[in-house]
């Protein structure tokens, strides 16, 4: 029986999802009876043990252990040789080269480095890079090729950097204990290593590898931030605070009052297309997605279609990336500090399989609010907001590996995923109070009872001859006749004041009239009359 299915990376093609009723076949004939199997995904590693259902549900959503092709651990019987000294199958695991995967690194970075400068002018074929980055690339590339020490094979400096790096990461390592045992690696390896000395210095021999971050000032009371046409203030246009917080005199440097970190989606976006690893997997959604009415993936709910009927030029491209985002505000110090927020705000690639769109690798961190931004995260929200817009209307040039052509990557966010409150923060309507339901806005049924704001009239929202309409002691003690509310567009009644705080900036309107925003504060600047422009959509 062929077992090359186990290698097939899509689990949901016919081959995969056959090949795993075979063994859940063979598993049921070598164990007659038996109600839980050992799992051999890749997550259960044939050390759990799970009933037969799902065993088969963990090998379509983790697959099976790919050294996994005789199946001795559910019955399968060895040969006297071949047992005797052979070692567990689900044990073994290929052998990795470090310093092959690092130089994959490089090249997903620099994939069309070498590119002939005769070929600039041609569309499907990559710019050459400039000189800045080249050097960057020629850097890299000397710390991949240069050993640790004279005569260290396995190990080049860029390998032991990375493997060392991500050692921190996945494990939590503060940079203190980080240049500690850097330190004492470091005093271990003969005298001539190249490994560097502290995490400075390991971090700028990764600044070459990109997917770095911006530092944006922003007001001490959060009206504005210090960017783009603002970013030479030292007050706020709307307090009148300070930007910098007060020093000594003989200090060199200012302190700003607080900081935003933003991290450009623009890069990250195009490096899924940059990569081997995730360039195919992008477009997987429109090309390898198997469409019959079962709800696997976003791509098979009614929005993602709407979308698509309502876009059909954004549609045409598979490479076109629909988004998802993602905030909400934590303390990381527990205990320690209650009155201390941070508010990470993540992007999802829903274009990726359902296996992968929604693993951790993929999510991509845009913005870092290190205090508590309040009621105004709009304003931390302008650089994401104004990339988004710029990646909706004019796209970015990417290089796709998988064709080695060039292509115009456009974005869209679908959905927002938050919990109730973090809604009332990114959306703009408070969630609190007599008018709290952000479906019926202006137009919900609310009451003071037994001590706290209740919400009724629910019943507007069913048939108009309905029962329940009826009856009035079961309720309220009043029939109820009223139609459903009107369900609000994003750009109609409050909505568009909402609309217009959220988009800061100077726009025009049809029919004339334009205004300019910095701030919450600055809503009573404006001079505008918001109630003539009611069902009026922006530009």
């Amino acid at each position: 029986m062929s077992r090359r299915w186990i290698q097939n990376p899509n689990r949901c093609s016919d081959e995969y999802l056959d090949g795993i009723e075979d063994f859940i076949e063979f598993a049921r004939r070598q164990n007659p009876g038996a109600t839980r199997i050992r799992c051999p995904c890749r997550k259960c590693n044939n050390t759990l043990w799970e009933t037969i259902e799902n065993v088969g549900f963990h090998l379509v959503r983790n697959g099976m252990i790919e050294t996994y092709s005789i199946w001795n651990l559910h019955g399968e019987q060895l040969d006297h040789a071949s047992s005797s000294n052979a070692t567990r199958m689900d044990s073994v695991k290929p052998i990795v080269d470090h310093n092959d995967q690092v130089m994959d690194i490089i090249e997903d970075v620099f994939p069309f480095a070498s590119t002939n400068i005769s070929n600039e002018r041609e569309d499907d074929v990559p710019t050459p890079i400039d000189s800045a980055e080249f050097e960057q690339y020629e850097k890299l590339l000397k710390n991949a090729n240069q050993e640790l020490y004279p005569g260290c094979e396995s190990f080049s400096v860029l390998t032991a950097i990375v493997e060392l790096m991500h050692g921190k990461i996945k494990y939590r390592m503060s940079n203190l204990c980080f240049d500690y045992f850097l330190g004492v690696f470091k005093r271990m390896l003969p005298t001539d290593n190249c490994l560097p000395k502290d995490h400075k210095q390991a971090k700028k021999v990764l600044n070459g590898l990109g997917l770095g971050y911006e530092k944006i000032h922003a007001c001490k009371n959060n009206c504005m931030l210090f960017y783009k046409e603002h970013e030479t203030l030292d007050t706020c246009l709307i307090c009148n605070e300070s930007r910098f917080k007060m020093t000594s005199q003989n200090r060199t440097t200012k302190i700003p009052q607080k900081v935003m970190r933003y991290l450009p989606l623009k890069p990250r976006l195009q490096r899924l297309y940059m990569s081997t690893h995730t360039a195919i997997d992008m477009r997987w959604h429109k090309e390898k997605r198997v469409d019959d009415d079962v709800m696997r993936h976003p791509a098979d709910g009614e929005a993602w279609k709407e979308f698509d009927r309502t876009f059909p030029e954004f549609a045409a491209d598979p490479r076109n990336v629909r988004l998802g985002l993602a905030t909400d505000g934590f303390n990381p110090y527990g205990v320690l500090n209650q009155h201390h927020s941070t508010w990470p705000i993540f992007v999802f690639p829903y274009n990726l399989p359902p296996w992968k769109c929604m693993k951790k690798e993929y999510m991509m961190m845009t913005v870092l609010i290190t205090e508590d931004p309040g009621r105004s995260i709009d304003v931390y929200l302008r650089p994401l907001v104004d990339e988004l817009k710029d990646l909706w209307t004019n796209g970015v040039r990417t290089y796709d590996k998988s064709t080695g052509k060039m292509f115009t990557l456009r974005a869209a966010v679908m959905w927002t995923v938050n919990d109730f409150p973090a809604y009332a923060m990114v959306s703009g309507w408070s969630t609190k109070g007599y008018m709290a339901c952000p479906v019926c806005k202006e137009d919900v049924t609310s009451g003071w009872h037994a001590g706290k704001v209740c919400y009724l009239g629910h019943r507007r929202w069913l048939p108009w001859d309905h029962e329940w309409r009826e009856k009035d002691k079961e309720f309220d003690g009043n029939t109820e006749r009223r139609l459903r509310p009107r369900e609000w567009s994003g750009f109609q009644g409050v909505s568009t004041k909402l609309y217009l705080t959220w988009w800061r900036g100077s726009y025009e309107w049809p029919g004339g009239g334009s205004a300019y925003f910095y701030g919450l504060g600055a809503k009573n600047k404006l001079k505008m009359n918001y109630e003539q422009k009611v069902d009026t959509e922006p530009e």
